[in-house]
């Protein structure tokens, strides 16, 4: 069965690498106040990537989760896109006679960063999840866009950072630092590969190649937090009070993704 699941998976992308080669043109918005957030209208979202995000606290409760979906939703779709578009050149490998040096190095590149084993496992960890629960962990993580590490370093997820070298902000008097992005986009990219690779969400992989039901992925979830399962009960909490799931068929819109 699982085999079966790989190859209608490869099959889909290989019919999309046949149809040439997308390039997704992103606007960033650097922001001065909350008006300037584009809200959303329907389920086609432009892929704006938003940048110095001020506070919501002066809004409404309702206003500032509406302006903090509106900030992120963007965020999520351009990260998936941009997986997707990886997991799609993942795949035209295997149709190649000899590789390049370019191919190689992108090919072991993707290899380290999700752990994987082999090709099959490698796009079984490229694959994503449904908006609404990116949106949920988004917002408990980031206590609705109010933490200093969202504001200060675009960490939705509280991702901690462990290179010495790399972007950082501290979390603590105890030596213990969070990863800094550029952008929400590319914190949602480091989550999406954090799922995808850590041992602890294994089941949670597992189970996301045979469905979408967030009621069956969440449970494997429980290990994101040392509350466990009452840290899953809230995501479900958050999705249902906040009908979340309403965005699990938002998507790019189509206008800005052009063929080269």
């Amino acid at each position: 069965m699982k085999n079966l699941l790989f190859y209608c998976i490869i099959a889909l992308i290989f019919s999309a690498c046949k149809e040439g080669k997308k390039v997704l043109k992103t606007e960033t918005i650097n922001l001065s106040n909350t008006r300037q957030i584009i809200n959303l209208h329907d389920s086609l979202v432009k892929p704006v990537v938003y940048q110095n995000i001020p506070s919501f606290q002066n809004l409404s409760i309702e206003e500032a989760k509406e302006k903090f979906i509106a900030t992120i939703l963007p965020g999520i779709l351009i990260a998936k896109y941009n997986l997707a578009e990886d997991q799609r050149r993942i795949y035209t490998l295997t149709d190649k006679e000899e590789w390049s040096t370019e191919d190689s190095t992108f090919y072991q590149q993707q290899m380290r960063k999700f752990k994987a084993k082999d090709i099959e496992n490698l796009v079984n960890r490229m694959e994503t999840h449904p908006n609404s629960i990116t949106l949920a962990q988004a917002a408990v993580e980031s206590g609705w866009g109010s933490s200093r590490f969202f504001r200060d370093a675009n960490n939705l997820f509280g991702i901690w950072a462990y290179k010495a070298d790399e972007p950082k902000i501290a979390a603590n008097e105890n030596g213990v630092f969070l990863r800094k992005y550029e952008d929400v986009s590319q914190s949602i990219e480091d989550y999406f590969v954090t799922l995808g690779r850590a041992k602890p969400y294994r089941l949670f992989r597992e189970a996301k190649i045979q469905t979408e039901n967030i009621n069956e992925l969440l449970p494997h979830l429980k290990y994101y937090s040392e509350r466990g399962m009452a840290y899953v009960f809230q995501l479900e909490t958050i999705i249902r009070q906040n009908q979340l799931t309403k965005y699990d068929n938002f998507q790019l819109d189509p206008w800005f993704i052009e063929e080269e």
